[in-house]
């Protein structure tokens, strides 16, 4: 009953001691939780009030920067607001352009010698080194020319022996036709003379083919060149026996000055190729694999006679002088061909022009430094040029970098890359024609 108590009054909610057997020692009991202070509420409190301040602070500097920072493409210190765009513009100019047709292609020599023995012998000397420049006529082997010298002997002395029997039935033929006359022998006899004296003649000239013959011999044991180029890498030592049979030859000569690329053009091209080659020659300009340097200049010379349907192309030839050897026998070019040349046409850099999905168009600067869209013609492109057909006249000023944030009626600043522009004319000053 006085637990009850206890608990309804609510005086005292903790359990009394409970009472211990004699001789039982006493446990200590752990100390009570202190209470909460008020210094911890006031933490909590303090924490998202800081949060917030930060938050608030932060929104504030940044647009407070904003505010001091220009507007993008703006220019600095100038009062005008954000509405003046810097910009890098160009001129449109007269000039000249060509029209090119482009083709992958190879060099290829004009002429090229696989040089063979046409005698059988010992190879006993080489006159000349791998890689140099020889010329029609100049002596480059020699084969061993004894075996021939001793033929040509033999076949001198039997043409002496033969042409002597010759003679003798001469002589003969002679003096039996006197005794003819005289009715003193048969005309048999004379007729068998006659006889022996073609056929002596027959075998006095076998006689001097065979020395002819030997003589040619001598002739090829003196290998020279059957034309004017540059010698490969030796393909045969001295001291090795060649033979006229061999199918391998002693060498190589290729013809490079001068030189020649083969190369494709589409078969739609070739009609306006035709018709240019009949009034003038064709330009043909050799550039290297990257299409960045020109290697060479030269002409058209022949197209070939017939189209290549796997891959609808046709075949053209065209000759270099290659005076420097800047060009090599199966070296890999593009080759461009100039078929018309436009004089006094407008031209833009390509890249001022503006492409959207239905219009081609500039942004072309007024004289009050706005700027409005004016759409345009584009015909041929040549490099870093695009002739205009419509749409500007020379003078006309138009953007070049920076119209990506344009529109009509931006105010700008434009500024000229005079650098670029006197680097450009150089470059048009000095490039071969």
């Amino acid at each position: 009953m006085n637990e009850t108590n206890v608990t309804s009054q609510g005086e005292n909610t903790t359990d009394p001691p409970l009472a211990l057997p004699p001789g039982e020692p006493r446990l200590a009991l752990p100390a009570p939780a202190p209470p909460r202070t008020h210094r911890s509420k006031l933490l909590w409190l303090l924490i998202p009030a800081l949060l917030a301040a930060a938050i608030w602070g932060y929104a504030h500097w940044s647009k407070a920067d904003a505010s001091v920072k220009p507007a993008a493409g703006g220019k600095k210190g100038d009062g005008k607001g954000a509405d003046t765009f810097q910009v890098v513009a160009t001129k449109a100019r007269r000039g000249n352009i060509g029209v090119y047709f482009n083709g992958l292609g190879a060099v290829t020599p004009i002429y090229t010698v696989t040089v063979k023995s046409r005698v059988d012998g010992q190879l006993m000397e080489i006159h000349y080194r791998e890689g140099d420049t020889v010329h029609q006529g100049d002596l480059l082997i020699q084969i061993d020319p004894r075996p021939f010298e001793v033929q040509l002997t033999q076949a001198e002395g039997q043409l002496a022996k033969d042409q002597a029997a010759l003679a003798n039935a001469r002589i003969d033929l002679t003096r039996y036709e006197t005794l003819l006359t005289q009715n003193a022998i048969p005309e048999q006899q004379v007729a068998t003379q006659k006889a022996l004296v073609t056929q002596d003649e027959g075998v006095v000239k076998s006689d001097e083919g065979q020395v002819d013959s030997a003589k040619l011999n001598l002739v090829y044991c003196r290998i020279t060149a059957p034309i004017t180029g540059r010698v490969g890498l030796r393909l045969v030592d001295p001291g090795n026996i060649v033979h006229a049979s061999d199918p391998n030859g002693l060498l190589v000569i290729t013809q490079i000055e001068p030189i020649s690329v083969l190369f494709t053009v589409a078969e739609d091209q070739l009609p306006v190729v035709l018709q240019k080659m009949r009034t003038a020659k064709l330009q043909v300009d050799a550039y290297d694999r990257d299409m960045k340097q020109k290697l060479a200049r030269g002409t058209l010379t022949t197209v070939d006679n017939q189209i290549d349907q796997t891959t609808g192309t046709v075949r053209l030839r065209a000759t270099f002088d290659n005076k420097d050897d800047s060009l090599f026998p199966n070296q890999f070019v593009n080759a461009r061909l100039l078929v018309q040349e436009k004089r006094g046409v407008i031209l833009l850099p390509s890249a001022a022009i503006q492409r959207s999905s239905n219009a081609t168009f500039v942004y072309l600067i007024k004289p009050d430094s706005t700027v409005t869209v004016r759409n345009i013609t584009e015909g041929t492109t040549e490099g870093d040029d695009s002739e205009i057909t419509s749409g500007l006249n020379d003078g006309d000023t138009v953007v070049m970098t920076g119209a990506d944030k344009l529109e009509e009626g931006s105010k700008v600043n434009a500024q000229f890359p005079q650098d670029n522009s006197r680097n450009t004319t150089q470059k048009r000053g000095g490039a071969p024609k």
